[in-house]
């Protein structure tokens, strides 16, 4: 009798363990696809503010080509919807095959040091094939510094600090979790999107998400 007791509870256990893992992995696969990192007053953001309906928050590369190619397309859909749209962008540089991704990102931290993100995001991305393969990106990152008239050795110090390496690490990080795996990755109103292969596309998008007047973070 004993030993019978002894196997109910073993099993009990064990059907309580993979339980317990069946529930932890589908949390794990519902956060996926879902913004884990809410938008917050830390996050480069640009569009519409106080009347805005939809956010769109992009994780990106400043080396990665595709994600030069989906500029035009992001910045058309800001001045279409003047009023309903907001981007917010976010640093998920992929190291392993672009090098001077993590340097393109600092460069535009220590830019937006001194109000001068954006200004350096559309040099990055307008420059890129002349610095991608650089083997002197500080060097011409303080060029373009120096043509937005920074404080360059400011912005040299504030380029690979330990507050602009933790941000952009937090923001890599935050990407993993939210579920992506690769660049230029969107989520409108919190959610991810399969990017857009058009201009048409993109607006239909974006109008969609304004219909619906939701927006969650």
């Amino acid at each position: 009798m004993k030993r019978i007791t002894l196997w109910i509870v073993f099993f009990a256990v064990i059907a309580l363990l993979v339980w317990g893992i069946a529930v932890s992995v589908k949390k794990d696969q519902a956060a996926v696809g879902t913004l884990s990192l809410p938008v917050s007053a830390s996050d480069w953001a640009k569009g519409a503010t106080s009347t805005s309906k939809v956010i769109l928050v992009e994780y990106s590369d400043f080396q990665c080509p595709a994600c030069a190619a989906y500029e035009p397309l992001v910045t058309k859909a800001l001045a279409d919807f003047p009023n309903d749209l907001t981007l917010v962008y976010r640093h998920f540089p992929l190291i392993t095959i672009h090098p001077n991704a993590d340097f393109a990102a600092g460069a535009a931290e220590a830019a937006g040091n001194q109000g001068k993100f954006w200004e350096m995001h559309d040099i990055l991305f307008e420059k890129q094939t002349e610095w991608e393969k650089t083997t002197e990106a500080v060097k011409t990152f303080s060029e373009y510094a120096t043509t937005l008239g920074l404080d360059i050795e400011k912005f040299k110090i504030d380029m690979v600090s330990t507050e602009t390496r933790k941000k952009i690490n937090d923001l890599y990080r935050s990407g993993i979790q939210s579920g992506v795996k690769g660049t230029p990755t969107f989520f409108v109103s919190g959610k991810m999107i399969e990017s857009p292969r058009s201009e048409e596309a993109f607006n239909t998008l974006i109008k969609n998400a304004i219909a619906s007047s939701t927006v969650s973070q």
